[in-house]
């Protein structure tokens, strides 16, 4: 599965057939703070490049140990068109699903609490529309958001671990699931 993956701040990894397990470094992010335009792009971000819809889905397993550690989903279009989708240790103390979408400048939005250390996340993508969805069990997925971001032609997708305040970490991508058919209902995820 992973044989066109290529590397963005190369990590410690393992791969398995369907699954991988990276290693945050320390004080990594992928970020444009809205206030100051600071970049951030130093998270570990395995990814391949393609040109079509997709939908891509994982069960993440982060350790949490610093706020913001996080395993993310990440399509990126270049250095300031991207959007990824967090399993994150949030600055109020919770496990939460957050996404980050960025236009020349990112912005931040934290959704729902999970009690528990993995969730499943999934992102999809047709034409210039993103669906971005959580499920606790991998079947029945909720919104998180739908929004509109143009890619370029060609594009990447993959996986990101970081972990913008603290020490590293490990981020594992169990049960990876990627394809280029279309989904019935952006919105649902099905």
């Amino acid at each position: 599965m992973f044989q066109n993956f290529k590397w963005l701040n190369q990590t410690d990894v393992i791969i398995n057939e369907n699954s991988l397990i990276m290693r945050a470094a320390p004080k990594t992010d992928f970020f444009i703070d809205p206030k100051d335009g600071r970049r951030v792009l130093s998270g570990a971000y395995f990814y391949q490049e393609v040109n079509r819809d997709f939908i891509l889905n994982t069960k993440v397993t982060p350790t949490f140990e610093s706020t913001y550690d996080a395993c993310a989903l990440l399509v990126m279009s270049d250095e300031t068109c991207w959007a990824k989708l967090c399993f994150e240790f949030t600055d109020i103390g919770t496990y939460s699903v957050v996404s980050v979408v960025t236009d020349g400048l990112s912005d931040d939005a934290n959704g729902v609490d999970v009690q528990g250390e993995s969730v499943y996340l999934q992102i999809v993508k047709q034409g210039d529309l993103f669906a971005m969805h959580y499920s606790l069990d991998g079947k029945a997925y909720k919104m998180v958001r739908y929004f509109s971001l143009p890619m370029q032609a060609q594009f990447k997708v993959g996986f990101v671990a970081q972990s913008p305040t603290g020490n590293g970490g490990n981020c594992a991508y169990d049960d990876i699931k990627f394809g280029y058919h279309e989904v019935k209902n952006m919105r649902s995820g099905i």
